[in-house]
C-alpha cells in the first residue's frame, strides 16, 4: 500500500473517532503527497521527510519566538509523519555504508567529501537525514 493510500484510510478512521487535529494534520500531508503527485514526483518518501523537516523548522521558529503551544503542534505533526517513514538506519549500518563508499572513491582527505556522498546517498535511500550522513562522512574523513 502506498503512502498516499494509508494516509487516505487513516484520515478516514481519524473522522471516524472524532480527532480533529489528527485529521487536519492528515489532511495537509495527503494534500502535499497528492500535489507531488500531480507534479509527477513520484518519490512519497521525499515528501514525508521533506514535510517533517518543514514542521520540525517550523518549531524551532516559535520555539525561539516564545510560541511554545505551536511548537508543539508543529512537533506533534513531524511524529505523525514519522510514522509514514521508513525505519532510520542504525550509526553501525550508516557507518558500514559510508565506509564502503570511502573505500570505493579512494577518498583520503576532505575535499573528496562529495564523491563520497554521491556514493553513500543512493545507498542510504532516504533512510537517514543528509546531515546525519554528513557528519559520518566527515567523521571517516577525519575533517
Amino acid at each position: 500500500m502506498s503512502a498516499t493510500d494509508q494516509v487516505k484510510s487513516d484520515v478516514a478512521a481519524a473522522m471516524k473517532a472524532g480527532e480533529k487535529e489528527r485529521v487536519s494534520a492528515l489532511r495537509l500531508v495527503l494534500s502535499s503527497l497528492q500535489l507531488a503527485a500531480k507534479e509527477g514526483e513520484a518519490d512519497e518518501v521525499a515528501v514525508l521527510r521533506r514535510e517533517r523537516k518543514r514542521r520540525l523548522d517550523a518549531a524551532e521558529q516559535y520555539r525561539e519566538g516564545g510560541r511554545a503551544e505551536l511548537a508543539e503542534q508543529e512537533e506533534t505533526e513531524a511524529e505523525l509523519i514519522a510514522g509514514y517513514l521508513p525505519a532510520e538506519l542504525s550509526d553501525e549500518e550508516l557507518q558500514t555504508i559510508v565506509s564502503d563508499a570511502v573505500a570505493e572513491s579512494g577518498a583520503t582527505e576532505a575535499q573528496d567529501m562529495g564523491k563520497v556522498m554521491s556514493l553513500a546517498m543512493p545507498k542510504v535511500g532516504g533512510r537517514a537525514d543528509g546531515k546525519r550522513v554528513s557528519a559520518k562522512v566527515r567523521e571517516a574523513l577525519g575533517t
